[in-house]
């Protein structure tokens, strides 16, 4: 097999904007699914049914569905609602929030439930109200528990963004596709994108290690 290195350094600075939007993506799908993840586990939580119920289809919808059917139903559905010509980035960034969302939810209500109630009971008789307690008592003992699967969570949204292709935002593997429908090769696009996310979520997995060990001191 001829490796063409030549193609790869010509499209090197494709594959850096690329990295850039990918990380772009990622970190926004982080932020605001760790947010809309923790009001929709607690709202999973909740005693009231008709409360808990949309709380739980949401979860249901977006873990049972495919995040490729997402992302068109979202770009090419629900995006043109509100603007004529929808922004793929906008619609790749909504799409990984409200994805990972879905999963984030159910690792802080995991989380949460997993602390003892006893903990709970203590904090409101000591006169806190249940979202003080929640707050300075439940929450920060949870997370230790829940860094682990919300790495995994981030890791696994790194990769994902690559769907986000699709629809034609220019994350990496928008350009690795890009180069192999120019020059018509498969293994220096895709083996050189391969890489890239490798290391990115290696790094990812090296910043995650190094957190759990400071919560566990």
């Amino acid at each position: 097999m001829n490796f063409r290195f030549d193609i790869i350094a010509e499209y090197a600075p494709f594959f850096f904007k690329g990295v850039l939007w990918t990380i772009g993506l990622s970190l926004i799908g982080i932020i605001f699914g760790t947010i809309l993840g923790l009001v929709i586990g607690l709202g999973k939580m909740s005693k009231n049914r008709m409360l808990r119920l949309p709380f739980e289809w949401y979860v249901h919808f977006f873990r049972g569905t495919p995040l490729f059917v997402q992302i068109l139903l979202i770009h090419f559905g629900f995006m043109p609602l509100f603007v004529s010509q929808p922004n793929p980035i906008a619609s790749g960034a909504i799409s990984l929030s409200l994805n990972a969302a879905a999963y984030i939810a159910e690792i802080f209500r995991a989380g949460i439930q997993s602390i003892d109630r006893g903990q709970m009971e203590a904090a409101r008789s000591l006169g806190m109200t249940h979202v003080q307690a929640m707050r300075y008592v439940i929450l920060p003992q949870a997370v230790k528990r829940m860094i682990p699967p919300l790495g995994n969570e981030f890791i696994v949204l790194i990769k994902d963004s690559s769907l986000a292709a699709v629809i034609a935002a220019p994350e990496l593997m928008y350009w690795g596709r890009a180069l192999q429908g120019q020059y018509y090769r498969v293994w220096e696009p895709y083996l050189t994108v391969a890489l890239i996310y490798l290391i990115l979520t290696l790094t990812l997995n090296k910043v995650l290690h190094h957190v759990e060990r400071r919560y566990q001191t």
